[in-house]
């Protein structure tokens, strides 16, 4: 019985491994693949050129957020901050800071909950009083789903208000590991052309955020990279890919209905 048990553990040790293996070197074609099963999201962009897009989640937060903002100013990037609106009320001028230091607002909803488990009607109209309170700071064109869930009812209910969904093709668990020297190292492993990074703000979470950026900034840039918005990153899209390949993508996910997990 201890033999068996033992065995069992051993199984389970290795599983544990093959998986966090798998996590740590996710190739390009494995979310390539994942983005046509599942289309209508963002998840990286198809270009040549040197440029990283960098996304924030779940602020804005007093005291993390201006550390964050301190080291994307020293290091001259940009960043897409998906805000959480219930955190916005008595953090407006902050939130204007962000914008002024040109930075871009991403809608993540009024509240910290897994958007695919709203009703489509409820879904519409979290997502369009989470706008009411981002809009007046300037154009926000971008959405992400609570938990990086989403349903086809969803991806349509955010194009018919003029949004794209955005998840990322790099994510260094710093959500659920608190540990600011694995998600430097899982990002700078994973760095490519077209590559959207998400990490965290609020926090434990913005201070690890502000210490990944200060690791990873300037190596990127070293690499030659430029780290910058989605919608920059986006435009690059636009910029690379023939007119024939975007419609045809764009068919192709109309065609195509999915729920996708976390990206």
């Amino acid at each position: 019985m201890r033999r068996a048990s033992a065995i069992i553990c051993g199984l389970a040790g290795g599983l544990t491994l093959a998986a966090a293996a798998a996590l740590w070197s996710a190739p390009e074609w494995l979310i390539d693949q994942l983005a046509r099963q599942h289309p209508g999201c963002l998840y990286r962009v198809p270009t040549q050129a040197p440029l990283v897009a960098l996304t924030i989640d779940d602020g804005p937060d007093p005291i993390s957020t201006p550390v964050i903002l301190a080291e994307l100013r020293r290091q001259e990037a940009r960043a897409t901050f998906f805000l959480i609106t219930e955190r916005v009320r008595g953090q407006e001028q902050l939130v204007r800071t962000i914008t002024s230091e040109g930075h871009e607002l991403g809608n993540h909803f009024t509240r910290d909950r897994a958007s695919i488990r709203l009703s489509p009607n409820a879904f519409e109209a979290d997502l369009l009083r989470a706008h009411q309170v981002l809009a007046p700071y300037g154009p926000v064109r971008w959405a992400r789903p609570g938990s990086g869930w989403y349903s086809r009812a969803m991806i349509d209910i955010m194009r018919r208000h003029g949004y794209r969904c955005a998840l990322g093709s790099v994510y260094p668990f710093d959500a659920t590991i608190p540990s600011a020297v694995l998600a430097a190292r899982y990002i700078m492993w994973h760095a490519r052309p077209g590559t959207v990074v998400v990490l965290h703000d609020g926090g434990g979470r913005g201070h690890r955020t502000a210490a990944v950026l200060s690791e990873v900034l300037p190596e990127l840039r070293r690499r030659g990279y430029r780290v910058v918005s989605l919608s920059e990153l986006a435009a690059a899209d636009r910029r690379t890919v023939p007119r024939w390949a975007r419609a045809w993508r764009l068919t192709s996910a109309r065609d195509m209905e999915a729920t996708c997990p976390p990206g």
